[in-house]
This record gives structure tokens, C-alpha cells and sequence, in this order.
């Protein structure tokens, strides 16, 4: 008797869990609405901002219908595309959650104007991004070209060194090249084996930025010191006018040829080698040091 009370009992408490799962999976099922703005949209994903959920996670599939309703009283409805659903749309939702309680949409329908102002808004976010990728690639061009710059400037500073290590400075200039030419006693005529010199010192000036070329002439103070001045510039018009004409160096780049005389004399001049060596033009290419930058 018992036995039977209690194999009842079990089966009473069986049907009423029965009972209770069927009405939690049609609870389950039933047909939910929303309404709310799409914040994103990825696939067959969109995310919702509703009153109640801020990110309502939506899921779409090929059964979604996607409407548009239209009319005074909204009784009408156009059948869209999803690709209408853009952030920035307002949309009404129905759906069910399915077993992992995401919000599996059966329709989603909007109206016209609210399409058009997310289209507007979209427009608007294309236009800024658009803006902001030139921005960048503009930034980035300018950093390029600052980077060349600094690359420019280094390298500069580097010749510069070297030439300074090499020939040293003026006041407001950095000698960069030099050359010495060399005459006979009372001549202005240049020997042909400096031409070589002066056209390898004409080539590298011209890679200088802003760049002139400095040509001074010297005499031995043998004989008159008239003469001597006279020599001094004749020598160094003769060394000018190789620059000129077979270095192509622009008349603009040139320094008036300095005629120096007797002044600025190598050794005691005692001796005929000392005499030789005030014979002589120095050729030198020059760099503002306010032009180098550094």
C-alpha cells in the first residue's frame, strides 16, 4: 500500500516538473520587443541601446525581415535590406531569446526620416574620418620630411666637421673646400694640372647649400709693390675665370676675386722656395654658417 502511495507521489512530482519546464520553454519562446538605437553593427550582430539594456546584443539571420514602416499611422511597411541597419538607427525589435538568452530577431522595422538621419550621421562620421586620415598623412609626410631634415643636418654637420678638421673657419663661414694655385715668378697664366683641382672643387661646391667660392690672389714682394698688387689680381681672375667657364659656377656664387698683394706672406720670403710659395691663389668654397643650421 505504501509502495503504491509512494510510486504516485513520485509520478505527481514528475508531471509537475513537466509541466513547469513546457511553460518555461514557451515563456522562453515568446515573441519580445524592443526599441532602441543600433550603437554597432558586425555581421549577422548588431548592438542596441535600449531604456533597459544599454548594449542589447541582437543576433540576425536569413529570417530576419527588415522593414521599413511607413505612413501616417505606420500601417504600411517596405521591405529593406539589413544593410540598411547603421549605427545610428532607431529600430524596433521582435525576436526570441534563443538557449544562449541572446535576442534572435524575427523583425526589425524603422522609419524613413530616422534612416535618413543615421545616413546623415554616417555621412558626417565619413567626412571627419576622411579628414582625420589626411590629417595623419599629412602628419606623417611633415614627420618624414623632418626626419630627411635631421638626417640632412647630421650628415651637414658631419662634412662640416671634417672640413673644419681639415681647413678650418671664418668668422661667419665655414670652409668647406680649398685649393692653392700656384704661379712662376711674374706670371698670371694658370699651369693646366691645377684645371683638374678646380673643376673637382667647382663640382662639390655646387652639392653645398648656399654655397659661394672665395678666390684670392697673392704676389712675392719681389720687384715693385704696384706690380705686385697688379699680379695678385690678375692671377686671381685667371683662376675666376676657370671656375666660370669650364666649373659652371654661377657669377652669384662668386666672391669679388680679392687682389691681397704682398700682404699676407708665407715665411720670411729668404729664400726662393718662400718666394714661390707667396706666388699663389687660394681657392676656397664657403658655407654661411647661418645657412648650415647648425
Amino acid at each position: 500500500m505504501h509502495a503504491l502511495q509512494g510510486e504516485r507521489q513520485t509520478h505527481s512530482y514528475s508531471s509537475v516538473l513537466l509541466v513547469l519546464a513546457i511553460f518555461s520553454t514557451i515563456a522562453s519562446a515568446q515573441a519580445v520587443k524592443s526599441e532602441g538605437v543600433i550603437k554597432a553593427r558586425e555581421g549577422d550582430s548588431m548592438v542596441v541601446q535600449t531604456s533597459n539594456a544599454p548594449n542589447l546584443v541582437v543576433m540576425l539571420n536569413d529570417s530576419t525581415k527588415v522593414g521599413q514602416v511607413q505612413g501616417v499611422f505606420q500601417s504600411r511597411r517596405k521591405e529593406m535590406s539589413m544593410a540598411a541597419l547603421i549605427p545610428g538607427l532607431t529600430v524596433k525589435v521582435k525576436g526570441t531569446y534563443d538557449e544562449k538568452n541572446q535576442l534572435v530577431a524575427t523583425e526589425v522595422s524603422f522609419k524613413g526620416d530616422d534612416l535618413k538621419r543615421a545616413e546623415a550621421i554616417q555621412a558626417g562620421l565619413h567626412e571627419t574620418k576622411q579628414q582625420t586620415e589626411q590629417h595623419g598623412v599629412e602628419l606623417a609626410r611633415q614627420q618624414a620630411q623632418l626626419a630627411e631634415h635631421h638626417e640632412k643636418i647630421t650628415a651637414n654637420k658631419a662634412s662640416i666637421d671634417a672640413a673644419i678638421a681639415r681647413f678650418g673657419q671664418l668668422d661667419d663661414y665655414y670652409i668647406l673646400d680649398e685649393v692653392t694655385v700656384y704661379f712662376d715668378n711674374g706670371k698670371t697664366n694658370v699651369a693646366t694640372k691645377y684645371n683638374p683641382q678646380l673643376l673637382a672643387l667647382a663640382e662639390k661646391a655646387k652639392t653645398v647649400n648656399g654655397y659661394v667660392v672665395e678666390v684670392k690672389g697673392y704676389a712675392s714682394p719681389v720687384g715693385s709693390t704696384e706690380l705686385n698688387q697688379q699680379l695678385s689680381e690678375d692671377r686671381a681672375d685667371a683662376v675666376t675665370n676657370i671656375l666660370v667657364q669650364q666649373g659652371h659656377i654661377p657669377l652669384t656664387r662668386m666672391l669679388a676675386p680679392g687682389a691681397m698683394g704682398e700682404s699676407h706672406q708665407v715665411g720670411k720670403n729668404s729664400t726662393e722656395q718662400e718666394q714661390a710659395a707667396n706666388r699663389r691663389v687660394v681657392v676656397r668654397v664657403l658655407q654661411n654658417k647661418a645657412i648650415a643650421g647648425i
